[in-house]
């Protein structure tokens, strides 16, 4: 049995990994065509997500990212909109 921990795994997580597991976590499918159960949902969005910080991904190439954009004029008073990027 291994003593490698859950943070041990993300340090020596490769790439390939890293976007299979961003894929599964999208479409809430293994490769292969499982369902994900929630639970494998929730921990390889946690991996996925700590891949990101570990391994210093930019900010605007990570899961959830959301562009910061104005809406409308430079004198509108209505605060910010959303910009989706797919």
């Amino acid at each position: 049995m291994s003593d490698m921990t859950f943070d041990d795994m993300i340090r020596h997580m490769t790439p390939t990994i890293y976007e299979s597991l961003k894929q599964a976590v999208a479409l809430r499918k293994w490769p292969d065509g499982r369902v994900l159960s929630p639970e494998q949902v929730e921990l390889c969005l946690e991996a996925v997500i700590k891949y990101e910080i570990e391994h210093e991904v930019a900010p605007e190439s990570r899961v959830g990212y959301l562009e910061h954009a104005g809406c409308g004029g430079s004198d509108s008073d209505e605060g910010d909109g959303i910009k989706w990027v797919n």
